[in-house]
């Protein structure tokens, strides 16, 4: 068990009020491993929960959903900025915008295929499973044909595919259904897309596109047969309702991961004077994200270090199972080293965790 720091004045208010919260708690959970799925408002009355020592009750029972509905292998992924900067996109948490660059963050166009793939050889060697091209704009769908660039990243895939053992990723904004059949025919098998926030919440932080816009395209590649992975940003000014319709929209789109980004406020962003997240409301946060999605990866991705700090080990005794390793987009990740050498500390085993439905397949045959 992984000790807490002192805990902060507590409150009283324990939903429903009338029942002890571990009994609550245990009850809920079990119900939950069993099958059963929160609704709205059972979703709505964890966010009530306050006070350190009962944040800690609920990241136990978080903790027993994970290992019972997903096991204790954490899936490993690692990311590459292919293109950067000059984004059309306003999206207010993003130092790539076009609309409020930041100013440490890089601008280049379309890696050559050789830089890519060699970083691809680095994270299957640093121990990653996965490994994720990302790129600026709006996307694919929007790219001009004789920009040649959406071939040329397919071709960057295959390449991938045949020299490495490492399975590629890819984010590249939004894709017709034709353009992910061809990604899915390059070898990609999954593909991430965030939501960022709730569908209300949504227009607060970008306006040059719509939430719809973004529920299409993951979408278009659950039809072609690639595992969708769309998350969101806590810290960006939203209610927890809107984290709770976000988990929600998440669980009805069956998405396979979900990546949970803590916002580390960039310099020169309309959101980067915000205050950075509280450590106990981001485990809050991941702990209700597993309540509502038991079955799903939930990946630790950016801000981790930033927000958690030496605390970053709770959140994976709090339901997450999945961490990006290595660096992120324009800002630096703690060593691969340093991460496994914390998986190991708590038990767990760096992989490739089954995606939903998966685990209790493979329990279920090695029970009979």
């Amino acid at each position: 068990m992984v000790q807490l720091s002192p805990s902060p004045p507590q409150t009283q208010s324990l939903p429903p009020e009338t029942t002890p919260l571990k009994h609550w708690l245990d009850t809920l959970s079990q119900r939950i491993i069993n099958g059963d799925r929160l609704n709205k408002t059972e979703a709505l009355n964890l966010t009530k929960i306050d006070g350190l020592d009962n944040i800690v009750l609920l990241c136990e029972a978080a903790d027993r959903i994970r290992q019972a509905c997903c096991g204790n292998v954490v899936d490993l992924c690692s990311i590459v900025n292919v293109k950067s900067g000059n984004c059309s996109e306003n999206c207010q948490f993003c130092s790539q915008s076009v609309h409020h660059q930041g100013e440490n963050s890089p601008i280049y166009g379309l890696k050559p295929s050789e830089e890519i793939l060699a970083q691809a050889k680095a994270a299957e060697a640093a121990g990653a499973k996965r490994f994720c091209l990302v790129s600026q704009g709006r996307g694919p769908k929007y790219n001009s044909p004789k920009s040649g660039e959406f071939e040329k990243i397919l071709e960057t895939v295959r390449q991938i595919t045949t020299e490495t053992n490492i399975k590629p990723c890819c984010a590249l904004g939004e894709v017709t259904l034709e353009q992910a059949q061809q990604l899915k025919e390059a070898g990609v098998t999954r593909y991430n897309h965030n939501l960022e926030a709730s569908e209300n919440y949504y227009q607060s932080i970008v306006s040059t596109h719509e939430w719809s816009d973004r529920v299409e395209t993951v979408k278009n590649v659950k039809k072609a047969g690639i595992q969708a992975c769309a998350g969101g940003i806590m810290g960006m000014g939203e209610t927890w309702e809107d984290r709770v319709d976000l988990a929600i929209s998440l669980r009805e789109l069956e998405v396979e991961s979900v990546p949970l980004n803590l916002l580390n406020p960039r310099e020169g962003t309309p959101l980067g004077d915000l205050q950075k997240l509280d450590v106990f409301e981001a485990l809050k946060a991941i702990a209700i994200f597993r309540f509502i999605l038991p079955e799903q990866i939930l990946r630790y991705a950016g801000g981790r270090e930033a927000v958690m700090g030496q605390l970053q080990s709770l959140g994976l005794k709090s339901g997450i199972n999945a961490m990006l390793i290595g660096h992120y987009l324009t800002t630096l990740g703690q060593p691969p080293e340093k991460d496994h050498a914390m998986l190991e500390s708590l038990g767990l085993q760096g992989g490739e965790a089954p995606i939903p439905g998966e685990y209790q397949t493979q329990t279920h045959k090695q029970a009979h």
